[in-house]
């Protein structure tokens, strides 16, 4: 009778997780994020509620990912770098939940097609895909220019496009603040941290400068909460 409620809601998580992986991961996350930061969400409604979009977010630090992702109110695909897919234990959860890897050009010349053909079939089959445009941790805790990424996808499929701007995490130990990430120890919990997501851009107006000034403004929005301001 003592071990039979912890065994019985173990079970009821593991069939859950059975039954729809990527749905009861993302709310493990968003919990789990809860207790790392003091969050701050807005405008999470500009998520289509159903259908194919791109959510495109500046990029601080390893964890933006969980914070998005725990933020959405749909399970999220996103792009990421091949040596950290493959990373040795975490691999089999970065292929749980759906993300698509990517390598650089140099290093394997078919891997942008191969990732673009993945982003595609993710989004004709009506789900919701994150990007992070700049392709690179920030240096300086600024929104670096955008590559082509945003540009490639939307040629090969027109959806809407969401920006989103984060704030908070440049200074941590997941950022390169003060040298490279996750090469120092953790100094700060509890930290404020701010995800801001803006109206949908219909795919036509959803240039690479535009959806960059959107970004960098939706940022600087969340940077005033972070502040206190």
């Amino acid at each position: 009778m003592l071990w039979g409620a912890p065994a019985a809601l173990l079970a009821a998580v593991c069939w859950r997780l059975a039954r729809a992986p990527r749905p009861a991961i993302r709310r493990l996350v968003f919990f789990v994020v809860h207790l790392l930061y003091r969050l701050r969400f807005r405008g999470r409604r500009h998520i289509p509620a159903y259908g194919p979009a791109l959510v495109v977010c500046n990029h601080v630090s390893f964890v933006d990912a969980l914070v998005v992702g725990g933020a959405s109110p749909r399970p999220l695909r996103f792009l990421m770098d091949r040596p950290i897919y493959e990373s040795r234990g975490l691999h089999w959860l970065f292929k749980l939940v759906g993300a698509i890897p990517v390598d650089s050009e140099r290093r394997d010349p078919g891997e942008l097609r191969r990732a673009l053909e993945q982003v595609s079939q993710a989004l004709r089959q009506g789900e919701v895909v994150m990007l992070f445009p700049e392709g690179r941790l920030t240096p300086d805790g600024e929104v670096q220019p955008f590559r082509r990424g945003l540009e490639l996808i939307l040629a090969r499929d027109a959806v809407p496009v969401v920006p989103a701007g984060l704030a908070g995490l440049w200074g941590s130990w997941t950022s390169n603040h003060g040298g490279r990430a996750l090469s120092k120890r953790p100094r700060r919990f509890r930290a404020r941290v701010a995800l801001y997501f803006g109206e949908p851009l219909p795919p036509e107006a959803a240039g690479r400068e535009r959806v960059e000034a959107r970004v960098r403004a939706l940022k600087a929005e969340a940077d005033d909460w972070v502040a206190g301001r």
